[in-house]
C-alpha cells in the first residue's frame, strides 16, 4: 500500500473518531453508562493513535544523514508500537477499571435512548471507516489470506487502523448489548460487564498489534518471494558462480536493505567483479523498487564454509 493510501485511511479514521468520541462522552455524562464511557475512551485513544501514526509517517520521510545513514523509515514501526502500548494501557486499562467499578457499584442508566442513538450513529461511521480500510487492505494483500497479509505486511499503518476499526465495531455492539440487557432486565451489572468485555477486546487487539509491530521494529526480512527472486538473479549474473547468502531487512515499509554473499569466478579480475556487481545492483532495483541499498560480499566457497563452521562451533 502506498503512503498516500495509508494517510487517507488514517485521516478518515481521525476525523470520524474525533466526532464520535465527543458524542460518546456527552451521552455517557447524561446517561451515566459505564459501557458508553468506555466507548468514549476507546474513541479518544484511537484519535490520539491516528495522530501518532501520521506523525510516524512524516518522520519516516526524513532523509538519511550521517547519524542515520539508512534514513528514518523505522519511525513508523516505533510509533505503531507506541500505539499498541497506548491501546493496551489506556484503552483497555481504563475500560477494565470502569467496568469492574460499575460491577461492584452498579448505577442505573438514565435516558437509554440517547445511548442507542449515539451507538447507532457510531456504528454507521465506524462501519464506513472499517469498510474503507478493509477495501484498501484487500487491494494490498493480493492473493494472501488476511492473517498471512498481516504477518508479511511491512506497513503497520495498514493493519493498525484496520485492527482499531475492527475492535471499535466489536466494542460498539458489546456496548449496545450491555445497555439493552441493563434496560430489559433492570440489572445494572450488565453495563459494567460490557465495559469489561470492551477492555478485553482492546487488550487482545493491542497485544496482537504489538507482536506484529515488534518484529518489524527489530528488523524483519523482506517477503520470501523477494528473497528467492534475488537469490535466483545472483546465480544468473555473469562472473558469479553461486549465491551463498541473501540477507534482507526492512528499514521502512518502502526501504529494503540487501546483503549478498557470493562466490565469483576464480579467473575474474577486479574489473569483472565490479561489472558483475553493477549489473546485479541494477537488475535487483529494477525488479524490486523497494530495494534501496545493496551490499555484495565477494568470497571464495572455501572461506564461506569455514566461516559457517566457526559460527556453528561458536
Amino acid at each position: 500500500m502506498s503512503a498516500s493510501s495509508s494517510k487517507k485511511i488514517i485521516y478518515a479514521a481521525l476525523v470520524g473518531n474525533s466526532l464520535i468520541a465527543v458524542t460518546k462522552f456527552i451521552a455517557a455524562s447524561i446517561t451515566g453508562s459505564s459501557a458508553m464511557m468506555s466507548e468514549g475512551i476507546h474513541s479518544l485513544v484511537d484519535t490520539g493513535n491516528q495522530g501518532l501514526l501520521l506523525y510516524g509517517l512524516k518522520q519516516a520521510k526524513k532523509p538519511a544523514s550521517e547519524e542515520f545513514p539508512f534514513g528514518h523509515g523505522k519511525e513508523i514501526y516505533f510509533w505503531s508500537f507506541v500505539v499498541a502500548i497506548l491501546i493496551f494501557a489506556l484503552g483497555a486499562g481504563i475500560s477494565l477499571y470502569e467496568g469492574i467499578h460499575h460491577i461492584f457499584h452498579p448505577a442505573e442508566i438514565s435516558n437509554p435512548m440517547i445511548n442507542y442513538i449515539v451507538l447507532g450513529l457510531a456504528i454507521l461511521f465506524e462501519g464506513a471507516a472499517f469498510l474503507f480500510a478493509l477495501k484498501e487492505f484487500k487491494a494490498a494483500k493480493g492473493q494472501l489470506s488476511y492473517i498471512e497479509a498481516v504477518k508479511q505486511g511491512k506497513d503497520p499503518s495498514m493493519f493498525v487502523v484496520l485492527f482499531e476499526d475492527g475492535a471499535a465495531m466489536l466494542g460498539l455492539f458489546v456496548a449496545l448489548l450491555g445497555i439493552y440487557l441493563t434496560q430489559a432486565t433492570g440489572i445494572a451489572i450488565f453495563d459494567g460487564i460490557a465495559s469489561v468485555v470492551i477492555g478485553l477486546i482492546l487488550a487482545a487487539t493491542a497485544t496482537w498489534m504489538a507482536i506484529e509491530t515488534k518484529s518489524l521494529l527489530i528488523g524483519e526480512s523482506a517477503e520470501p518471494a523477494i528473497v528467492e527472486g534475488i537469490h535466483e538473479m545472483v546465480n544468473q549474473i555473469n562472473g558469479i558462480e553461486r549465491a551463498n547468502e541473501v540477507l534482507t531487512m526492512h528499514m521502512g515499509p518502502e526501504y529494503i536493505l540487501v546483503n549478498v554473499s557470493a562466490d565469483f569466478s576464480p579467473d575474474a579480475n577486479s574489473s569483472d567483479v565490479k561489472n558483475s556487481i553493477a549489473s546485479l545492483d541494477k537488475q535487483i532495483k529494477e525488479r524490486f523498487p523497494r530495494v534501496k541499498r545493496i551490499f555484495v560480499e565477494a568470497e571464495s566457497r572455501e572461506h564461506f564454509l569455514i566461516s559457517h563452521e566457526e559460527e556453528m562451533k561458536g
